[in-house]
């Protein structure tokens, strides 16, 4: 991306101001978490150096990754399904100003910062440190190391860390009867979470963005979506969208 694109996208999606500041906390060294600002956010969220924050902050914000959903009018309950540090619960919370999201984040470094980045909303959020799966069983968590917090996976482990749960668990627990958007960025766990199980919570969800990290994830992906003539489905960036007729302006 040339010069002149970089500062016209960064100043469209973070405004000016902010996109001058982001550029002087990626250029300086920190020693401590500092905070970074959008004028698509409500409040400022916090970023540790050395860990893959900046990147996730740059996808979601300064590239505005989920404009995807500017058709969705007035969602209800969002779930954010691999939440890491809560950029993109922080996001549907300051973009959709009447709804509530449930954050799910299973690594408890990422969860820490996560609580901290939603807490200004209140009520409106939950949090929740688990790991969604088709069963409510142990899991361990796949680490790829420092400044790749982002890329955190998890695999079944009679000796697991991480509790498992269930979209079915989720949505029972929200006191909602249905799931406005599901947004799914969970590092390959989505070929697990639609190769069974779905039958009992697909229909009670009305759109969703996920991202498939393999071939197996889109076989699996498809094969459910397929059944569900009501979503008209498209790509944007790394992201596949599904969107329910009935809930677009």
């Amino acid at each position: 991306m040339k010069v002149s694109e970089y500062c016209l996208v960064g100043s469209r999606n973070l405004g000016l101001i902010n996109l001058l500041h982001f550029e002087y906390q990626k250029r300086t060294s920190h020693s401590r978490p500092f905070n970074l600002t959008s004028k698509k956010l409500d409040f400022p969220v916090r970023a540790r150096p050395g860990t893959s924050d900046i990147k996730v902050f740059s996808q979601i914000l300064f590239f505005h990754e989920y404009r995807c959903l500017s058709e969705l009018s007035s969602p209800n309950l969002i779930v954010d399904l691999g939440a890491n540090v809560g950029y993109s619960s922080a996001y549907f919370l300051s973009r959709f100003k009447d709804c509530s999201v449930i954050a799910v984040e299973p690594d408890p470094e990422n969860f820490d910062e996560l609580q901290k980045n939603v807490a200004p909303y209140g009520r409106r959020v939950k949090t929740v440190r688990a790991a969604v799966w088709p069963r409510a069983e142990k899991l361990d968590l796949n680490n790829p190391g420092q400044g790749e917090e982002w890329g955190i996976s998890v695999r079944p482990s009679n000796e697991g860390t991480v509790q498992g749960i269930t979209v079915s668990e989720l949505l029972r627990v929200s006191g909602h009867e249905r799931i406005s958007l599901l947004k799914v960025d969970i590092e390959g766990a989505e070929t697990e979470l639609f190769s069974s199980g779905t039958e009992e919570w697909l229909d009670k969800v009305e759109n969703i963005v996920i991202e498939l990290h393999s071939e197996k994830a889109h076989a699996a992906f498809f094969n459910k979506i397929d059944q569900q003539s009501r979503f008209v489905v498209s790509r944007c960036d790394e992201l596949t969208v599904c969107l329910g007729s009935g809930t677009r302006r």
